[in-house]
């Protein structure tokens, strides 16, 4: 099942009661995602927020690609929290559809009160409910604090990852 970026907000509260909004993110949402993508120590040595052109071309093939979809968390006009959800169809795994979690962050005004714990749920209930066999993330091998994070949401560090940077020439 192809990924499809309609879908419906999702309202909840955490556990001090704070209630917030999951929805798709709109175009009016970019320069609050890439305050958030800013508002990061490896952030801040790579994103700007000068240059919104970038942003707002990269937001454009998410939201027209069917198997992507940005979410942002709201608290009243508030984005505090967002995520990439991408389905990735392949050959292994019997031709499993797999869901990757990318540029998760939480506003850090809101660390540690549950919020980024109940976002990623959510993503991974999102992926198992369209049809995905296999949900993964990469972290920074310097975030320790997130490493346990995902951990103690379930997650395996089952793989050495690899990256190369590239110079694109489009």
């Amino acid at each position: 099942m192809a990924f499809h970026p309609r879908m419906t907000s999702t309202e909840f509260d955490l556990p001090d009661g704070t209630h917030c909004v999951l929805r798709e993110a709109v175009a009016s949402d970019l320069e609050s995602i890439v305050a958030l993508l800013v508002d990061d120590p490896l952030g801040a040595t790579r994103e700007s927020a000068e240059d919104m052109s970038r942003y707002r071309s990269a937001f454009e093939d998410i939201a027209s690609d069917p198997r992507n979809l940005q979410v942002v968390v709201v608290h009243g006009d508030a984005v505090v929290a967002t995520l990439q959800l991408t389905a990735i169809p392949g050959l292994a795994r019997g031709g499993a559809l797999r869901a990757q979690i990318e540029a998760v962050r939480v506003d850090a005004r809101w660390r540690g009160r549950g919020l980024g714990g109940a976002l990623i749920r959510w993503a991974i209930a999102e992926a198992e409910r369209r049809g995905c066999a296999l949900v993964q993330l990469t972290s920074d091998a310097s975030r320790t604090d997130a490493h346990r994070f995902y951990r103690s949401l379930g997650f395996v560090d089952s793989h050495v990852g690899y990256k190369m940077h590239l110079e694109p020439t489009v």
